[in-house]
């Protein structure tokens, strides 16, 4: 069976992979010209690292890794620590697969290496998808047509495919802005820094953990629009490399824990961009073409998920489709579907959710959230959102 997928983003690549792996003939479209090093840190929780074992890949990417051994909270004013939870050995013994902590470059590397070059169609832009009863195609700027029998359009949070399938619909800003930086882990070793830190304070919070085996600190600095100094982020654009004005962190963290400061300060040059989303569908495919990852269920990033559930969505779109016949495409995508749907769509819910949690104002309710936290982490090993590490997606016995 041959299909062509749209797009090489993390989604794409494991999509193509998994397909591969169920033994069809896969055509990866990219309308970039080459593989670039972009975006910054990416984290990777066991209900993914599982998955990417199955794909023969988790040794190459967890060679690139860090693990970390905990997670802490803190408060914005101090460092106070509210709480943690374990990570490292103790998750990777509870869940059966490790959390890994990686650089996205690292990760698409060794997703592309799993796919070979001539699969592959870089510098090649997608205008229109079509089908019949019986086929389906893309076709290129070129006037190409690549004919197959599923299409699986894995193009992002600005896809283009899912309004060809479902009519006008754009990605919804958040009303969050990130700032990201990456610094050399000497830079910031005299700082005595959490493995994974997570700050939270009025209407911002602030993420930091180690990639590329420790050697670097990702930095990552959420600001709600309308919540301080007026930066602007109410019109912060959807972009990997927008850069921030000079200072422009800094006067969004005034007063913040002095180590906060002293990342943001020793972090020289910092990317800003707008956090979009998209309004969940009722259905990610219409006969022999799918949507997959950002482009059927963008999230903001606040339980770190957002790659896992794209990943799984190529796991379980390959799992359908083992030993499907050109014919059974369309019942094999619905069946796709309806094993994640629900699940990625919770997750866009639960992760908006956190963030309004991480976003407190100080007083009454960020007191009462932290007793919450607190309590929890008292009881509990592991993070809330842990509960769902567990799931296997390819366990045929669930429903």
């Amino acid at each position: 069976m041959r299909a062509v997928v749209v797009g090489a983003g993390i989604g794409g690549l494991a999509a193509t992979a998994s397909l591969r792996r169920a033994g069809h003939e896969v055509t990866l479209v990219e309308q970039a010209a080459r593989f670039t090093e972009i975006g910054a840190g990416i984290q990777l929780a066991p209900n993914a690292t599982r998955l990417l074992r199955r794909l023969d890949l988790l040794d190459a990417v967890a060679a690139q890794a860090a693990r970390p051994s905990h997670v802490s909270f803190r408060t914005w004013s101090d460092g106070a620590e509210i709480c943690r939870y374990a990570l490292g050995r103790t998750a990777e013994d509870a869940f059966g697969a490790p959390y890994l902590l990686l650089h996205r470059a690292d990760l698409h590397q060794a997703l592309a290496a799993a796919v070979p070059p001539s699969s592959v169609r870089l510098n090649t832009v997608v205008v229109g998808i079509d089908q019949d009863d019986n086929s389906a195609s893309v076709t290129t700027a070129s006037g190409e047509r690549l004919r197959a029998d599923l299409v699986v359009a894995a193009d992002g949070i600005r896809s283009a495919a899912r309004q060809w399938l479902f009519g006008a619909d754009e990605a919804v800003f958040s009303r969050t802005a990130a700032y990201r930086a990456l610094l050399p882990a000497g830079e910031v070793a005299d700082l005595d820094l959490p493995d994974l830190g997570i700050w939270l304070g009025p209407g911002r919070h602030f993420v930091h953990y180690w990639v590329r085996r420790g050697e670097l600190l990702n930095v990552v600095a959420v600001v709600t629009a309308g919540s301080g100094s007026g930066s602007g982020v109410h019109a912060a654009a959807e972009s990997w490399t927008a850069r921030a004005e000079p200072g422009e962190q800094l006067r969004e963290f005034d007063g913040w824990d002095s180590r906060v400061i002293d990342v943001l300060e020793r972090a020289g040059q910092v990317l800003r961009y707008g956090i979009h989303t998209r309004v969940p569908l009722a259905r990610w495919n219409i006969g022999r073409v799918t949507l997959l990852g950002d482009s059927a269920h963008a999230m903001v990033p606040f339980q770190a998920q957002g790659a896992a559930q794209a990943i799984m969505d190529a796991a379980v779109l390959g799992d359908t489709l083992t030993g499907a016949t050109p014919a059974e495409v369309p019942d094999a995508l619905d069946r796709y579907v309806h094993r994640r749907l629900a699940t990625a769509t919770s997750m866009q819910a639960n992760s908006a959710r956190a963030g309004d949690d991480f976003h407190l104002p100080d007083g009454p309710e960020a007191q009462a959230r932290n007793a919450r936290m607190a309590a929890y982490a008292a009881e509990h090993v592991f993070l809330p959102q842990a509960t769902g590490w567990a799931v296997d997606v390819l366990d045929h016995r669930r429903p």
